[in-house]
């Protein structure tokens, strides 16, 4: 183990000395990552609550036609403003951006409601804009409510209970807590800690295959007195060290970054405190070994630099691909999705978030199976190390 420490330390050190890659890999992965989850999320939020209450501009056709409809809009919140001429006019200012909607009221609106006929309401908008969508479902909810009200009023002045049009009661009993209700938009961020995972030790992964291959320094290390099995563990060892490195700033900027993101608001409280840190971190740590293992194994197969880093990047999309797969699918923890590394912690993080308990059994299982998988990848890296086309 002296010769695998030796060999450690010099790796550590030559990573240290290059500090753009060590920039690049300790801060851009663990920090980038946080920051942009965070601004994403508030941007959203801000826009989601300013949409609600702000007073929302609507362009209204044929307003002197239905009076008390006007006034019920402008109830809400809303401000009845200026309008294309024309239903053909209003199309074609929707389409162009001009306008995000427009209302049109028939002009015999009044009539066909005194006679007790369905009155005509176009809502003209482009569900194609997302931005402008939201309005128009402002819009459309309000219309919703006062045909409701119409309705109640007109089975009212029969002397029918508007009960009648309503057969069943339904009342929509939400179980879920205020930190379950946070893994819905917390639930990408394992993605984040495995990306900046592999960020901390890529480049050192390459740069002791590829890079002293390409640089020529890789021939003097493999005539030194030591077998290459310890040069090739000395070297994942250090990767998995700026992973380690790499894993603890990710949680710590996650922590951070929460703290200013209004998620109360949304009625959701993320369970992320300095005991979910400390478990997350003792969760992945497995996937270290892992990673580092894979990226040396991909990397002493390249011929250079270039090829490493292209390879290596491809490859670490590999370990989201389940993840994604699952955030589609919406699966629960079950016992044979713990033997797929990353996915499981990924399921694992996301109980912890929500404030469920979690099944030890699932977790020794997702700690076991990553770790054997990463050990055997490091003796098959060591072994591969012994090829003489390693010098290429």
């Amino acid at each position: 183990m002296r010769t695998v420490f030796t060999v450690f330390v010099k790796e550590v050190l030559d990573n240290i000395r290059d500090r753009r890659t060590l920039m690049s890999a300790l801060l851009m992965g663990p920090l980038f990552g946080p920051i942009l989850f965070a601004f994403v999320i508030n941007l959203s939020i801000e826009r989601s609550l300013s949409d609600g209450e702000k007073t929302l501009d609507v362009p209204l056709i044929g307003a002197e036609h239905a009076p008390n409809l006007v006034q019920y809009l402008v109830s809400n919140n809303m401000n009845i403003v200026a309008a294309p001429a024309t239903s053909e006019e209003a199309v074609r200012a929707v389409k162009l951006g001009e306008h995000d909607l427009v209302v049109v009221i028939a002009a015999d609106f009044g009539e066909r409601l005194r006679n007790s006929l369905p009155a005509k309401v176009e809502l003209i908008s482009d569900r194609a804009n997302t931005s402008a969508e939201r309005d128009a479902r402002r819009v459309r909810n309000a219309l919703y409510s006062y045909n409701r009200e119409l309705a109640a009023l007109r089975l009212s002045a029969r002397g029918v209970s508007p009960l009648t049009m309503r057969p069943l009661n339904i009342d929509d009993v939400d179980v879920s807590t205020p930190s379950g209700r946070s893994g819905i938009l917390l639930g990408m961020m394992s993605y984040f800690f495995i990306f900046a995972m592999l960020m901390g030790g890529m480049y050192l992964a390459i740069d002791t295959t590829a890079g002293e291959r390409e640089r020529g320094s890789l021939e003097p290390l493999l005539a030194l007195p030591v077998t290459r099995g310890r040069l090739m563990l000395g070297k994942i060892f250090a990767a998995c060290l700026f992973m380690v490195l790499s894993l603890m700033l990710s949680l710590a900027s996650f922590f951070v970054a929460l703290k200013f993101m209004p998620l109360e608001q949304l009625g959701m409280t993320p369970n992320f405190g300095p005991d979910v840190v400390v478990k997350a971190f003792l969760l992945l740590l497995p996937f270290v070994l892992l990673g580092a293992a894979v990226m040396t194994l991909v990397a002493s197969f390249t011929k250079s630099y270039k090829e490493a880093q292209t390879w290596l990047s491809v490859l670490m999309l590999a370990p989201t691909l389940p993840i994604l797969v699952v955030s589609l699918l919406t699966l629960r923890p079950r016992t044979e999705l713990m033997f797929i590394p990353s996915l499981s912690q990924h399921l694992l993080l996301i109980d912890m978030v929500k404030n469920e308990p979690l099944n030890l059994l699932h977790v020794a299982i997702s700690v076991i199976s990553t770790l054997l998988i990463g050990t055997l990848l490091t003796w098959l890296c060591a072994r591969l190390y012994r090829r003489e086309g390693l010098l290429g």
